[in-house]
């Protein structure tokens, strides 16, 4: 029987928190929209290229914008690509949505595995493929690393990783990624690791799992893609640029299969994305913003008993009780946070809260502070 779409988890958490008056002041740290204005080179060009509207664009996109995409991962991995191992999308959710269709359309009874808690698309891809879920859970005692046995392994169509992880912040070495893609190969399923969050992070950059495909000996990359976007990493989320790398054999005929729906990006945003990509720059200034923010977190949050990683912009609280304590700090100090249960499924994610480090240094360490003070006092009505 064909799952049911969810409501997605925002609109839970409005509905959890309609019976409390408005705070006078606020901290919206629920969700993950960068609220750092967008870099002022990325809309002059995007306003000297409007004239281009009078063009229709390209499914597979511009030629321009696969260069500036490859130069962006050849700066940041090392690794050099062909026009015939990338295409630009429209972010990366459409292509998390539409890919999973795409692949497993001729696969009887397909199969899907992916982390939980998770991305809410992830699940919408599965149902919209009418394919069989497998959950890998993320826990503290795994170290919030996904994992699946031999008879999984065996049935599963397609993996989606999430390496750095949202919500968890978790990301995997390079060796844990190398360890899938020998996996992808031995069982031959499709490994796609949606890598969105690559660019948020505060000392060491993460791997991408096309460095770890290479490094095992798979520089062809059989049976692996990654995914990227400049939503985080340029402060420009409604550019909607992103691309899916790797097996060129799959992405052939997932550019033909894209020349249907119609999702290609406007000239002047392609213009406007490729100026985006290429500015390294601005890019490691908006990293060094939220390196400071998980400093903070890690400052002012207990770090005995808070785990704070170095990646992404989120914070994975652990709690006794996510959606009373969101009504409680919502009530109390003004504080609003994502109850971890409306990430997962089958309970993971239920004894935990999910904060999003979006803002500027100051108002970072304003909302911080707050939540220091509603979980202290939370934890003084329990005793």
């Amino acid at each position: 029987m064909l799952q049911h779409f969810e409501s997605y988890p925002f609109e839970k958490l409005r509905t959890l928190l309609a019976s409390i008056p408005t705070p006078q002041k606020t901290y919206a740290l629920s969700i993950g929209e960068p609220q750092f204005p967008t870099p002022k080179n990325i809309i002059k060009s995007w306003q000297d290229n409007a004239p281009l509207l009078n063009k229709y664009p390209k499914a597979s996109g511009e030629s321009y914008l696969k260069e500036a995409q490859i130069s962006f991962i050849t700066q940041r991995y090392g690794i050099h690509l062909t026009q015939e191992q990338i295409i630009p999308t429209f972010g990366t959710r459409e292509v998390l949505f539409n890919f999973p269709q795409f692949y497993l359309f001729d696969t009887p009874n397909p199969t899907i595995a992916f982390p939980n808690p998770f991305y809410q698309i992830y699940e919408g891809a599965a149902i919209a493929s009418k394919a069989k879920i497998i959950f890998m859970d993320l826990t503290k005692e795994n170290d919030f690393t996904p994992h699946l046995d031999d008879e999984s392994l065996k049935k599963v169509n397609l993996v989606i990783l999430n390496s750095p992880n949202n919500p968890t912040g978790k990301a995997m070495s390079k060796e844990e990624l190398g360890q899938w893609v020998q996996k992808a190969i031995e069982y031959d399923f499709i490994v796609l690791n949606d890598e969105c969050y690559s660019e948020i992070y505060e000392d060491t950059p993460p791997p991408s799992i096309l460095e770890a495909s290479i490094m095992v000996g798979n520089p062809h990359f059989k049976n692996v893609l990654a995914i990227n976007s400049i939503s985080k990493r340029s402060s420009a989320p409604g550019l909607r640029s992103g691309f899916i790398a790797g097996d060129s054999r799959i992405l052939k005929a997932y550019n033909l299969y894209r020349t249907y729906l119609g999702c290609a990006l406007p000239l002047p945003l392609q213009q406007a994305a490729a100026t985006a990509w290429q500015d390294m720059q601005t890019a490691e200034s908006i990293r060094s913003i939220y390196a400071q923010n998980l400093a903070l977190a890690r400052e002012i949050l207990n770090p005995k008993t808070y785990q704070i990683q170095p990646y992404t912009f989120y914070v994975w609280l652990e709690v006794d009780n996510d959606e009373a304590f969101c009504q409680f700090a919502y009530k109390k100090t003004g504080v609003l946070v994502l109850p971890g249960s409306y990430l997962g499924r089958k309970g993971q994610g239920k004894n935990y809260i999910r904060i999003a480090l979006v803002y500027d240094q100051q108002s970072t360490k304003n909302a911080l502070l707050a939540l220091r003070e509603s979980l202290n006092l939370y934890q003084e009505e329990k005793m």
